[in-house]
């Protein structure tokens, strides 16, 4: 059975729940309410197990807090035994405008810090990321409180069905690969 590590990333606390930054963990916490899963504490991560079409998903939510991010990924990688390219990891993406996502196999943590961890501690930016648009309509100087803040309430119906349609690529990335499923999403606009 293959088995893939689906990990959101985010930081932990009330305070951070359903703002940009937490997009990873909401991504995650919806291809596994999706497939049935309920998350559990355990080492450095909210984690839970799902399969589907006999695929084995282990799905993490990592506790360390975003800066820390690679503790907690490789930790799981590497107790679960889950090859590199079958990880994907969900983050928030300041450059990438809020109507779009995109799927790489590989790439530069472009700034983020919870990605700028992972490869730190793998030693290399080559490992699948799914980059969730967050826009940046932010006055200068006020990127961290936009980026920790919640979603303006025109953008949520589009933020639910951007999250919704991010289960699909979960499942597309398992099942046909990054190659095919990049060519599905990264053309994708939402409205």
């Amino acid at each position: 059975m293959s088995k893939f590590l689906i990990a959101g990333l985010g930081n932990i606390g009330t305070e951070y729940v359903h703002t940009r930054h937490n997009i990873g963990f909401d991504v995650v916490q919806a291809f596994v309410s999706k497939h049935g899963g309920v998350f559990k504490t355990e080492r450095l991560a909210e984690v839970a197990e799902v399969k589907w079409k006999g695929r084995i998903f282990i799905c993490i939510k990592p506790t360390t807090y975003m800066n820390l991010s690679g503790k907690a990924f490789k930790y799981w990688l590497d107790k679960e035994k889950i090859v590199l390219e079958n990880s994907l990891t969900v983050v928030d993406e300041l450059a990438l405008p809020i109507n779009k996502v995109r799927l790489r196999p590989g790439g530069s943590d472009g700034g983020h810090n919870g990605l700028r961890d992972i490869q730190a501690v793998l030693g290399t930016d080559k490992y699948p990321k799914l980059r969730f648009g967050i826009g940046n309509n932010f006055p200068k100087g006020m990127q961290v409180d936009y980026v920790l803040g919640k979603w303006f309430p025109e953008e949520i119906a589009m933020i639910n069905r951007k999250i919704e349609k991010c289960t699909e690529i979960i499942e597309n990335f398992a099942t046909i690969g990054v190659e095919r499923t990049m060519n599905l999403a990264n053309n994708l606009i939402f409205e």
